[in-house]
């Protein structure tokens, strides 16, 4: 054999050996994959599939399950929420959605990370995108599907801390027209106007008029509930130590969670609900401190997210402090009845 021959064997060879292995390690690569994306053991079953928000009778909520479908919005129906999920492809941190609207706060992956509100129609397609200036926090769109709004951190992390800002804006999906900072109206506090360089808003809730709304005031170091006018651009404060408040299907109550007395500075906070009447208020039945934007399933059980082996579970528990409170979705967060 010539050495040309054989230095062209030992080629094709090397290339042969080469093929090997890079097909190995591809296939290696993909069985591993195929290993991270499928389902805990005991854990939910889930398939994609086509998610609307006109499917009466279903939940709505982001997945936290691992495998290929996590923080993609899913849905399961209400009445089996244990049973298999439907999930849309649609990726959020945070969600909600009233009449056929829904508001999904988004990571935008790139050299530097960033985030955005979307703006979604009843089959989940983009129908307009904001940039939001933080890590976002809450969201809730009114009951009519014209006006969303998020929070989002600004600076620190949590709320449990004291060094955070956090920004709330409200959107008017008809008109297009943008309410980037609360901070912007003016404040009404104990009868008198009120200006301070530390204001902070978050978790607004709304009522059925698409006027007014509820939302968290902080400064000073309390948190106050203030309702805000969107028309004459004001808000009133109403009671302190109130934090993401939640109004009810019939408008008439407020659930929230407070800084109860007693609590570890870690975990500060009890769910209540309050009567907008009189303001008088009563805890709930869930003794666990709940950081969330609590949900009204109907006018007369509310749903909240604790962590979670996923990283957060789903409960729900009776709003007149009565009842035991029971995990009603595992590697689940955001939740909408639709």
């Amino acid at each position: 054999m010539t050495n040309a021959r054989a230095k062209l064997l030992v080629l094709v060879c090397a290339v042969a050996v080469l093929a090997a292995v890079a097909t190995t390690s591809v296939l290696h690569a993909a069985a591993r994959s195929e290993q991270r994306d499928v389902a805990r053991p005991g854990g939910p079953t889930i398939a994609a599939g086509r998610v609307t928000l006109t499917d009466k009778r279903r939940i709505v909520f982001r997945n936290m399950a691992w495998g290929p479908h996590r923080d993609e919005l899913t849905t399961v129906p209400a009445a089996s929420p244990t049973g298999a999920r439907t999930a849309s492809g649609v990726k959020c941190l945070r969600f909600y959605a009233a009449s056929g609207t829904g508001v999904c706060l988004q990571a935008v992956h790139g050299a530097v990370d960033s985030y955005r509100a979307t703006i979604l129609d009843t089959h989940l397609r983009e129908q307009a995108h904001f940039t939001i200036p933080g890590i976002p926090s809450r969201a809730r769109v009114s009951p009519s599907g014209r006006l969303a709004a998020w929070t989002v951190f600004v600076g620190g992390d949590s709320y449990a801390g004291t060094n955070f800002s956090t920004r709330a804006a409200i959107l008017d999906t008809r008109t297009g027209t943008l309410t980037p900072s609360l901070e912007g109206f003016a404040i009404h506090k104990d009868g008198h106007r009120y200006r301070a360089a530390d204001v902070n808003f978050w978790g607004v809730t709304f009522a059925a008029d698409d006027r007014h709304f509820y939302a968290t005031l902080a400064t000073k170091g309390r948190t106050y509930l203030v309702r805000g006018d969107l028309r004459t651009r004001t808000l009133t404060t109403l009671r302190t130590n109130v934090e993401c408040p939640s109004l009810s299907p019939d408008g008439t109550r407020i659930a929230y969670k407070s800084r109860d007395k007693g609590l570890p500075v870690d975990a500060p906070w009890r769910l209540h609900v309050m009567d907008l009447r009189t303001l008088r208020d009563h805890p709930l039945a869930e003794i666990r401190s709940v950081d969330d934007q609590a949900v009204w399933q109907d006018d007369t059980t509310l749903t909240y997210a604790l962590p979670g082996d996923y990283g957060a579970d789903l409960y729900a528990v009776a709003a007149d402090g009565g009842g035991t409170p029971h995990r009603v979705l595992t590697a689940a967060v955001s939740p909408t009845y639709l």
